[in-house]
């Protein structure tokens, strides 16, 4: 069983790797259109600018959410990860004014990282929809990796309301169910858990902070 669940996650990360290698020349030009709700979540965080603290974005992409964390939190550390090489190239050069605050690594987030209690904040922005199937695993581990006032934040699809987008959007390797949103609120404290529409109602998105409990 877990060679078969280790053989799943290598499989999708070298799709995922695949996917992103083109996607990644492409990825700020074109996803402003429908990815949103990101601004607002980085602006509603409970973190005092003045205080340092250390934020972890899981599936950073090109570096968008982490420099405007760098603008809104000027004593912030910043850690970025993501699986795909292509896309911390261009979270590079986008963040090359920040080079002294922030981190980049290229691997996934999963149990057994080094992370112990050292987060104020874990961003996940429109990635535990295309974590499949252990979006769940990280979720629950999530916790260890922050400190005892930490919180989890999360911007990401929620539902589909029309089932031709359910399956399009599952061709892109995201999945639209409403999976995320009951879970999130099961394992933490809401601070702010809100779902929206998206695009003519086509889909629906979601925002979410919360405290361990």
């Amino acid at each position: 069983m877990k060679d078969r669940l280790s053989t799943s996650k290598e499989v999708q990360f070298q799709d995922m790797k695949s996917y992103y290698a083109f996607q990644a020349k492409i990825y700020d030009a074109t996803r402003w259109t429908f990815l949103y709700g990101r601004n607002s979540l980085l602006k509603k965080l409970p973190i005092d600018p003045s205080r340092e603290v250390e934020i972890l974005e899981v599936g950073c992409g090109t570096g968008v959410n982490l420099r405007k964390l760098a603008k809104l939190y000027p004593k912030a550390h910043l850690y970025g990860i993501d699986i795909s090489g292509d896309m911390l190239r261009q979270a590079q050069k986008n963040l090359e004014a920040f080079t002294d605050r922030v981190t980049l690594e290229e691997k996934p987030y999963e149990k057994g990282t080094d992370y112990l209690g050292k987060f104020d904040v874990i961003l996940f922005s429109y990635a535990l929809t295309m974590i499949n199937p252990q979006w769940k695993e990280l979720l629950e581990h999530a916790p260890n990796d922050l400190k005892d006032h930490g919180v989890i934040a999360v911007v990401d699809f929620h539902d589909a309301n029309f089932g031709f987008y359910r399956r399009f959007m599952r061709n892109n390797h995201v999945r639209l169910d409403g999976h995320i949103l009951p879970e999130l609120n099961k394992l933490y404290q809401p601070q702010l858990s809100k779902v929206k529409k998206g695009l003519v109602g086509v889909w629906d998105y979601m925002m979410f902070i919360g405290s361990k409990k």
